[in-house]
């Protein structure tokens, strides 16, 4: 399993990984220290999806010293374009205009967001033959 991607993560899964990936490597109670800001969450809970994390190979786990300390297994760039992707093919059938009609529908966009979708546009077109 060392080249596939882990399975696309829950939306809890994902607040514990946003966290690993602000925080870097963290153990149990820090991220659980995290999360508390936003919702009450109990220290058996993460421990409980941080090893069902593990077990899927989203996070792994260093258990050098007494306090387990776990860590994202793959950059958040990653695990983004995972989701994303599979977001596109399920919704929009691959349509990447279509995605981002619905995405700059929903909410309005900043200047400094459409100056850089500009900009990621140009890059692409450039490197993309035509």
């Amino acid at each position: 399993m060392a080249n596939s991607q882990p399975p696309k993560p829950t939306s809890t899964e994902l607040e514990i990984l946003r966290v690993l990936w602000e925080r870097g490597p963290s153990t149990v109670r820090e991220v659980q220290d995290v999360l508390e800001r936003t919702r009450p969450t109990g220290y058996t809970t993460v421990l409980k999806l941080l090893q069902i994390m593990t077990a899927k190979g989203s996070v792994t786990r260093n258990e050098d010293s007494r306090a387990h300390v776990y860590e994202a297994r793959q950059p958040a760039e990653n695990t983004k374009r995972q989701l994303v992707g599979d977001l596109l093919q399920r919704a929009f059938a691959g349509s990447a205009s279509q995605l981002m009609m619905h995405a700059l529908a929903g909410k309005k966009a900043s200047r400094e967001e459409i100056e850089e979708i500009r900009r990621m546009l140009d890059e692409y077109e450039g490197r993309t033959p035509r």
